[in-house]
């Protein structure tokens, strides 16, 4: 790989999240695992160089239970990239985490099954169990919250991160079960993007852009259950404040 091809900072995040200045670089990188979801997107942002990686591939393709994580995470270590922002939506779990407003989470409880959720197939050299205490990087959610700050954003400061299998959305019950533990947002890919990152010895910060309330809340019942056209819609809403985050946050990683 040149040089040239290398990046400071990766971005987990499709088409719309970001605005590109300069010159852009389309690189597609091979893993031991297979081919990431999609090209890698280089460019300059605001004096630093990205890479961006749409995690669902290009149209959405993947469901967040088929996406390639340890290609992604492997191509961004390829890549040099010494912070990965993962930005991704979510459905509250607390009446006081609102739609359109940011998390940014400092723990995460993983409820997925059947995915691929560290690169070591074989203890080959010694068995490698790595601390996943705090899943989250310190420095880069600080980072995070004062870019939100500084662009007038809502960002909860801390927050914990159940993540399903989907790709269907929870029961009332499951939600119900969810809140009572006490967790914040529910979503689909924090997992196993998180402890891959870890093993990759990449930090990590996860922003969540809550899109709504999950099953509902019980003591609101004129607020429905999700449905993907309200995520989406809600969504395609916030993107600006994404970008506007990114533009802040990126130039603080450099």
């Amino acid at each position: 790989m040149s040089e040239q091809a290398r990046a400071e900072v990766g971005v987990f995040g499709g088409t719309g999240f970001y605005e590109l200045d300069g010159e852009i670089e389309q690189v597609e990188i091979e893993t031991p695992w297979g081919a990431p979801s999609a090209p890698i997107t280089i460019a300059d942002f605001g004096g630093v160089r990205t890479a961006f990686l749409p995690r669902h591939g290009i149209g959405h393709r993947f469901p967040p239970h088929q996406v390639n994580y340890r290609a992604n995470v492997d191509a961004m270590r390829q890549l040099g990239v010494r912070s990965l922002i993962s930005p991704f939506a979510a459905g509250s779990l607390r009446p006081e985490v609102r739609p359109g407003e940011f998390v940014v989470c400092d723990q995460i409880v993983d409820r997925t099954w059947g995915r691929a959720s560290t690169f070591h197939k074989e203890f080959t050299d010694g068995p490698v169990h790595i601390p996943f205490a705090d899943p989250y990087d310190p420095a880069l959610r600080n980072a995070a919250l004062a870019a939100a700050a500084e662009i007038g954003v809502t960002a909860h400061d801390g927050g914990t991160v159940v993540v399903i299998n989907g790709p269907r959305f929870s029961s009332r019950a499951e939600s119900k079960w969810h809140r009572d533990a006490g967790w914040h947002v529910v979503n689909m890919t924090q997992s196993p993007e998180a402890p891959l990152a870890m093993e990759a010895g990449i930090p990590f910060c996860g922003i969540a852009l809550v899109t709504d309330y999950d099953a509902g809340l019980e003591e609101d019942p004129d607020i429905e259950p999700v449905t993907q056209e309200a995520v989406f819609k809600v969504f395609e809403a916030n993107l600006a404040k994404v970008r506007e985050l990114l533009k802040t946050l990126i130039p603080r990683l450099a």
